[in-house]
């Protein structure tokens, strides 16, 4: 099955970013810690006119600690970029933003009296609890679910810095079907809008391959396990998830599976590493 999403609302908030970085000092990008590479918007160059940017890596509580530090020194290693990490055993202080984008305007942040950050990200990346995590407020509403926030809100940082949060936005055309399967398992793309058993599939292809030792902790396969197959009929009789007929309820075993990824359950994997 091809994933496409793409809702009205995105249109209409990929037109107000665009007329927002006309005022704006710096970028800031949220990436998921687990697919930095899936989670980054290609439209987002094209639409920043070269501005600086700072690239937030979320969730590296749900990332393997090394791949996580090899996506950092990358990001660090780019022109006009600065990375900083993000997660529950590790947050972002707004001091630390601060500095990082004085850091990169330098110069032309120190001639603007009114300094802006805008925050863009996809969807369900956790653009809105870091605002609310730098503030120390709850400002902006969250859920687990994607595309909760739908409209672009302002607040103050300290005495020179304002930032602006902005709904998630994914692209007209998800060409890398790779990718969006990668983001449909991280639970960027709303559940209305794939099909549970399709995307559990592809996540128990992936982690048989990559991830074994995690499966085996969480499941206790054996080497007979070696399909997509055999994981969910296995997930599925572990966890009684047994329709009619003594067979597996496909559906439930596929929540089950992509749940126990999500939620970190099967410990903190990563799915991306960064280019050599």
């Amino acid at each position: 099955m091809a994933i496409s999403w793409y809702p009205g609302h995105m249109n209409k908030a990929r037109k107000e970013l665009v007329k927002l970085l006309r005022g704006t000092n710096a970028v800031i990008e949220v990436l998921d810690a687990r697919i930095p590479d899936a989670s980054a918007n290609p439209l987002l160059a094209s639409m920043t006119n070269q501005l600086p940017i700072i690239k937030i890596l979320n969730k590296t509580d749900l990332a393997e600690k090394p791949v996580t530090q090899a996506w950092f020194k990358y990001f660090n290693s780019q022109a006009d970029s600065v990375c900083l990490l993000n997660g529950h055993d590790q947050q972002l202080s707004c001091e630390s933003l601060v500095k990082s984008a004085y850091q990169l305007c330098g110069a032309r942040a120190a001639e603007s009296r009114a300094r802006q950050l805008v925050i863009v990200g996809i969807p369900n990346v956790g653009k809105s609890s870091i605002l609310n995590q730098l503030t120390e407020r709850n400002l902006a509403k969250t859920g687990n679910e994607p595309a909760v926030t739908r409209r672009q809100q302002r607040v103050q940082l300290d005495e020179s810095w304002y930032l602006v949060d902005t709904p998630g936005l994914l692209w007209p055309r998800l060409e890398d079907q790779t990718a969006a399967y990668r983001l449909a398992c991280t639970g960027t793309i709303r559940n209305t809008a794939v099909e549970a058993e399709d995307i559990a599939w592809f996540t128990a292809d992936m982690l048989l391959k990559e991830h074994r030792r995690a499966l085996s902790s969480r499941y206790n396969i054996d080497d007979s396990v070696t399909e997509p197959e055999h994981l969910l009929r296995h997930i599925a009789k572990m966890r009684g998830s047994i329709g009619k007929g003594g067979h597996p309820d496909w559906h439930k075993t596929s929540e089950l599976l992509l749940n126990d990824y999500r939620s970190g359950k099967l410990g903190s994997l990563s799915l991306e590493t960064p280019p050599e």
